[in-house]
């Protein structure tokens, strides 16, 4: 199996070019059943790196632009009625999907926000009394421009602690942007990626990674972690146990995909500033009028130093 994931990895650096931090953290985000956030200044890639990801797959894609025009059912679908058979009919929407790109996610309003909520949390829709399942595997990756942009709505907590991790790319190297323009501009360049894995392949690896061992001592340290996010006095809100799971689900996933049946310390270390900084909230100071990313950042890599690690 570990073939596959070098396989997949080498395929989306064809296109992006001296991330490669980045897109083993994306792979561990679908191989530990996640959703990824990716937010950047416009144009460094977190389209292409979506778009990369999807096409190394062999799944049904979909795209939806979110705008702040944007409804609930251009996402989910909408029943119409058919003449002929005398019956409302659902079509679906581009939910239904295995990966799905929802592309600068806060540019939309917090009422079609919401519209995504069951579907990552239980890959299913509920619409007009009735549950429609989503094809599995099911991905949702999201970009998004810094919220202190023109034009944006902030995700709420209850949408951001659905996301499994929330990654940066960041501007690449001198040698990887000369690369980059020197390829031709003709089309997009996932669009040239084959799929070199199956959605099967996917399913049978989310499995496997099931089956690493997280040692008491390495949970028990997870849930110290966790737990002083909320007695800390600079955070109003602290990681939910739904965070405490997404921790535990990357850490076995980056395990598995670096070739270990186990966890090590350093797998929880390295995942914790992309896992749970999203999923906290800064006391607001006065004349603050929002918290900063980089604060919360801060406030997690201090309690993660002052937490022993298992031997």
């Amino acid at each position: 199996m570990a073939h596959k994931i070098r396989l997949l990895k080498t395929n989306i650096e064809r296109v992006v070019k001296g991330k490669s931090q980045v897109i083993e953290w994306a792979i561990v985000c679908l191989l530990a059943r996640g959703h990824l956030l990716i937010e950047d200044v416009p144009g460094v890639g977190k389209t292409t790196l979506a778009h990369a990801l999807a096409r190394s797959v062999d799944c049904s894609f979909k795209r939806i632009q979110f705008t702040s025009d944007l409804l609930p059912s251009d996402i989910l679908g909408v029943s119409v009625f058919n003449r002929q058979k005398q019956a409302f009919e659902f079509l679906q929407g581009p939910i239904f999907a295995n990966i799905v790109l929802a592309d600068e996610i806060n540019r939309t309003t917090p009422k079609t926000q919401s519209s995504l909520l069951e579907a990552m949390n239980e890959a299913q829709v509920s619409m007009d009394n009735e549950t429609r399942a989503l094809p599995l595997p099911f991905m949702v990756i999201a970009t998004q421009n810094p919220a202190e942009h023109h034009g944006t709505f902030p995700l709420p907590e209850s949408q951001l602690d659905r996301f499994l991790m929330k990654i940066r790319i960041g501007y690449p190297d001198l040698a990887a942007e000369k690369e980059v323009l020197d390829r031709p501009a003709m089309l997009h360049p996932a669009e040239e990626l084959e799929p070199v894995l199956t959605a099967q392949d996917v399913l049978e690896l989310q499995h496997d990674v099931e089956k690493v061992r997280l040692d008491d001592s390495l949970l028990e340290y997870l849930l110290a972690i966790v737990s002083l996010t909320r007695q800390s006095q600079f955070l109003s809100l602290g990681v939910s146990t739904r965070g405490a799971g997404a921790l535990s689900r990357a850490a076995k996933a980056l395990a598995f995909s670096r070739e270990r049946a186990y966890c090590v310390p350093d797998d929880i270390k390295e995942l914790v500033p992309i896992v749970l900084p999203h999923r906290v909230t800064l006391k607001m100071a006065p004349g603050l009028h929002g918290h900063r990313a980089e604060e919360a950042d801060q406030v997690i890599r201090d309690i993660v130093e002052s937490v022993s690690v298992p031997l």
